[in-house]
């Protein structure tokens, strides 16, 4: 009888802690590395988005990724995934994917607001990001500003560069993705 007993109550025991690292966010470590395996087994590089719940950019940059004009782009070069990370409200925190910020830190993007981007290779090699830095310089510098969800002009023709040296798309895929992010800048008359 008390075999049964413990063995049941091992068996509750180990539902609800099952239940309960289902609902835990991933680490940021085991959403970059699970994104490497697939990007190698897909031939893709890695596109890593920093963003929080509340960032309305962050909203709009994956609404442009994901509209249907160009999402095909996207998905068929990269692999993509989102690091929650800077949750104001308390009961978001939960949230948050442990080792976001570190993993943010680590590439000298803290400090920056959301959201920020890295793109990695399938190796796990950081081959751009979303700085925008002096001309000649790179990683080791930390950028003036960050692009975030580019708008504009400038934000564009930058993030269309990284899109460039870091995809197959065709300078009309690139023109296509350039002409639907400009209109995320609340000055363009386009």
């Amino acid at each position: 009888m008390y075999n049964r007993y413990s063995f049941l109550l091992g068996l509750c025991l180990l539902v609800l802690t099952t239940a309960f690292k289902i609902d835990a966010p991933r680490s940021a470590n085991e959403i970059l590395q699970s994104a490497l395996i697939k990007a190698k087994k897909e031939s893709k590089h890695v596109m890593i988005i920093f963003h929080a719940s509340w960032c309305g950019w962050c909203h709009k940059m994956d609404a442009s990724m994901n509209d249907p004009q160009v999402k095909e782009y996207f998905d068929d070069n990269y692999v993509i995934e989102h690091i929650t990370v800077l949750e104001h409200d308390p009961n978001r925190k939960k949230d948050e994917n442990p080792g976001g910020e570190d993993l943010m830190k680590k590439y000298n993007s803290d400090g920056f607001g959301i959201p920020l981007w890295f793109v990695f290779d399938s190796n796990g090699n950081l081959i751009s990001d979303s700085h925008i830095r002096p001309a000649g310089t790179g990683f080791e510098v930390k950028g003036e500003d960050i692009i975030g969800c580019p708008a504009s002009a400038e934000e564009v023709k930058l993030f269309v560069e990284v899109l460039k040296k870091t995809s197959k798309l065709s300078d009309t895929d690139l023109a296509k993705i350039a002409s639907l992010f400009r209109k995320n800048d609340p000055k363009y008359k386009g």
